[in-house]
């Protein structure tokens, strides 16, 4: 099947819910992290998606991820919650997690759910965006998986890519959603680069000489450049310190590097924030005033060569669109990938699924 060759998005649902039933997980919890797999896959995240199947399998066959987990909550409130995610797989964990913030924002207008002992998730703005189903604001944060950020000025990875999502409803526009890393790429973009044998721009790496490091395949011997110097620095902290520092999450030196440990606990943390704009007025009122917004910067004066001003999330939702109508292009050495994974588990290829 060549390049230009789409899969429907059920038919890579289906293959990965087969496939992680394969590695042990129960049924339904199979369905559940296959559906968001895909949906990354749907709104262009391909570096949180289909990609991370083999990584996640690895980690299952060797015994670092608790298959059946009894996800709890240990500390609430009434506007707030921390769960234990007993070393699941951390859609599952942030899924509950939203859910339950959804459910506490109904009633106090705002809420925040912590996790510990989680683990990768997926794409920040799955979750900020498991909020606008319920026309709420969603706001995401969490520690990455791996350090590959050091203080700035600094030589030692004490910090990972550590992520932002935010998610705003509209009315008759797209909703706006801010997914981010607080450095210039995601390490999921470089491993995806990696994949495809693509370079990396400049300026999403440095080796420890501080020259521009454009080689995905080199990408251990350098570190991942913060946003905006100094500021991403520190937001990074931030982020990490909510996330998880206040979760009892690992943060820092503790952080384990998931890419080379497959064994030991991540304790990964996260958090959701979901906000109920009904408890601040009228909510088709905000709806019109985030339209008029949108539509004011969509219009607003352009610089030469410049055809349109996108607002966030909205070209992820023009693939989203596109994606559901073509089905989903998974580069050749990721169908290769999963044909191979599929032939060792034995299980039916994409292809025949």
């Amino acid at each position: 099947m060549s390049e230009q060759q789409r899969i429907p998005a059920p038919q890579v649902c289906r293959f990965l819910t087969a496939a992680l039933e394969r590695l042990g997980l129960p049924a339904q919890d199979a369905g559940v992290v296959a559906q968001l797999m895909t949906e990354a896959e749907m709104q262009g995240s391909d570096g949180h998606g289909v990609i991370r199947l083999v990584p996640y399998a690895r980690r299952i066959r060797a015994g670092g991820i608790n298959l059946r987990p009894k996800i709890r909550v240990v500390k609430e409130k009434a506007a707030m919650a921390l769960i234990d995610g007993d070393n699941g797989m951390g859609h599952l964990v942030m899924k509950q997690a939203a859910e339950l913030a959804v459910a506490k924002a109904r009633q106090c207008g705002v809420a925040w759910v912590g996790a510990r002992l989680s683990n990768h998730a997926g794409p920040a703005s799955l979750y900020a965006r498991m909020c606008l189903d319920h026309d709420m604001v969603g706001m995401y944060f969490a520690v990455g998986n791996a350090n590959h950020l050091p203080p700035w000025g600094g030589l030692d990875m004490l910090l990972s890519t550590n992520p932002i999502a935010v998610a705003v409803p509209a009315g008759e526009e797209p909703p706006v959603v801010l997914d981010m890393a607080t450095t210039v790429a995601a390490y999921g973009k470089v491993k995806a680069k990696a994949q495809r044998g693509e370079q990396m721009p400049v300026g999403w790496m440095i080796d420890r000489q501080g020259e521009p490091l454009t080689d995905p395949k080199r990408a251990e011997e350098g570190f991942l450049m913060p946003i905006g110097g100094y500021k991403g620095y520190g937001l990074a902290m931030i982020v990490g310190l909510l996330a998880g520092t206040l979760n009892g999450a690992a943060m820092g030196s503790e952080t384990i590097d998931f890419n080379h440990d497959d064994v030991t606990v991540t304790n990964t943390g996260q958090a959701i924030v979901a906000i109920d704009p009904d408890a601040f007025g009228e909510l088709d009122a905000f709806k019109a005033r985030v339209d008029k917004l949108v539509r004011e910067l969509r219009a607003s004066e352009r610089m030469p060569g410049v055809d349109r001003i996108w607002m966030p999330g909205e070209q992820s939702h023009a693939r989203r669109i596109v994606n559901e109508r073509e089905g989903l292009a998974l580069p050749p050495a990721l169908r290769a990938q999963l044909d191979a994974f599929a032939r060792d588990i034995g299980m039916p290829l994409l292809q025949d699924i």
